[in-house]
């Protein structure tokens, strides 16, 4: 039978040190809150329940630690006084009665499923407490890892270790497992006898072996367990999360010219064999199809880019922006909400706003889909090989037939039939010598007021 687990979640800090008007928990990580980083690693690990420990901002924290699969209950701690006094916030959801109970923290948004299930393993192996370690060659200030004949026999504070304790390398992260049936008599019994008048989970090691329980514990990458407690720290964990999903791109078959210039989302997703050119930002919800060539400098959010589309350089695909297969949106030109059928081409200095172009056709330099009209926003339709041309402004709503021409420099108001040509300009004229006479005004006027002056 499949063990149960509760997941508690500690989330309650005040973020002091971030320096924000918001709790830390809720600042982005590659564009999502660190809590739901948290909570997919939780889910990962097959952990369908969590308590949520909240305090500060704690329904925007509920809020945004919501992923499908995962049922939460928000635990509110009114007073902070250590750890062990967070976990008992969720005294009625430890009660259910969980096999596993797997205690994490909601600002350590680089952990995986790894070490989580390795705790859980723990446990299903006999031990009463689970402790998640990391090795490091910077032990000053973490809480050392005490083993014995494959037990964790303590967790030594850096102020109380010895000489010798201190060249330990294997450092406690804070996070734990602990059994399930034994939990809240285990917390009920951690004390406050300390300096700071605090219940620290970290007595559970001592309390459950003096009952005669086992205490173990696994390791974990230290990368995995950085916790973020200033806004410096929030770029480091961003640089780390963003190096890592890089790599694992570049293995599944994506090719990255200057990967350390190119920044993913959280849910970014890029096909087998597209190429990504340096200083390329994606947003959320963006989905790039195996073969596209995103070029440089361009930043796309919300937007889906077909299989062997170009993109750019330094273009803008903003949320439902959808280009169709051998599309080509090219350098400065923006598209929002608008589909380019399959081999169109934007080319240059040009924005798409909710609009959609048929396959083949061509669409100007400079050319505008005219969307807005202080109110509303409307469509402009394009069929397939269509011509559109240089400096033409669609204004919407307005629907260009397969086959239409537009004139360079057109403004279109009306519809325009297949095959049509269309032209919205005023005709030119020429006035022979005017330009002469023109400059001859300008000088004499220039004149007279210097000679006022």
């Amino acid at each position: 039978m499949e063990r149960t687990c509760l997941a508690v979640i500690l989330a309650a800090g005040d973020s002091t040190r971030m320096k924000s008007s918001k709790s830390k928990v809720l600042h982005p990580v590659a564009g999502r809150p660190m809590i739901a980083h948290v909570v997919e690693a939780v889910a990962s690990a097959g952990i369908a329940s969590v308590a949520l420990i909240v305090g500060r901002d704690a329904e925007e924290v509920a809020k945004a630690a919501h992923i499908g699969g995962v049922g939460i209950e928000a635990c509110l701690q009114k007073e902070r006084l250590g750890t062990g006094h967070a976990v008992l916030a969720a005294r009625e959801s430890i009660a259910k009665g969980y096999d596993d109970i797997l205690v994490t923290y909601g600002d350590v948004p680089l952990q995986t499923d790894g070490p989580l299930k390795a705790a859980r393993q723990g446990l299903a192996e006999g031990s009463d407490i689970v402790v998640i370690g990391f090795h490091t060659d910077r032990p000053t200030g973490y809480g050392r890892l005490l083993v014995k004949d494959g037990e964790l026999i303590a967790i030594r504070e850096e102020k109380d270790a010895t000489d010798a304790e201190r060249t330990v390398t294997w450092c406690n992260s804070g996070l734990m497992a602990i059994n399930g049936r034994k939990a809240l008599d285990l917390l009920s019994r951690i004390g406050n006898a300390n300096a700071k008048g605090e219940f620290y989970l970290t007595d559970l090691v001592e309390i459950a072996r003096s009952l005669g329980g086992r205490v173990t514990a696994v390791d974990a990458p230290e990368i995995e367990m950085t916790g973020c407690n200033t806004r410096a720290e929030l770029a480091v964990i961003e640089r780390f999360w963003q190096e890592r999903r890089r790599h694992q791109m570049m293995l599944s078959g994506v090719t990255m010219i200057a990967p350390e210039t190119v920044f993913l989302s959280y849910d970014t997703v890029i096909g087998q064999d597209a190429l990504i050119e340096p200083n390329v930002v994606f947003g959320p919800d963006a989905v790039i199809d195996s073969g596209a060539v995103i070029h440089a400098f361009s930043h796309i959010e919300g937007a889906h880019v077909s299989q062997g589309a170009t993109v750019g350089p330094f273009a803008r695909l903003r949320p439902g922006a959808d280009l169709g297969n051998g599309s080509k949106v090219g350098n400065f030109c923006e598209v929002k909400n608008g589909r380019i059928g399959e081999g169109a081409k934007v080319n240059h200095l040009t924005y798409i706003g909710d609009a959609v172009i048929g396959a083949g056709s061509n669409i100007g330099a400079g050319t505008i889909t005219c969307n807005y009209d202080g109110v509303n926003k409307s469509e402009t339709v394009i069929g397939e090989n269509a011509f559109i041309g240089s400096n033409s402004s669609l204004v919407a709503p307005v629907t260009i037939g397969d086959g239409a021409y537009i004139a360079s420099g057109s403004v279109i108001t009306a519809d325009v039939p297949a095959d049509a040509l269309a032209l919205g300009r005023a005709r030119q004229e020429i006035k022979p010598d005017r330009a002469t006479l023109l400059r001859e005004r300008a000088l004499a006027i220039k004149a007279a007021k210097k000679a006022k002056a």
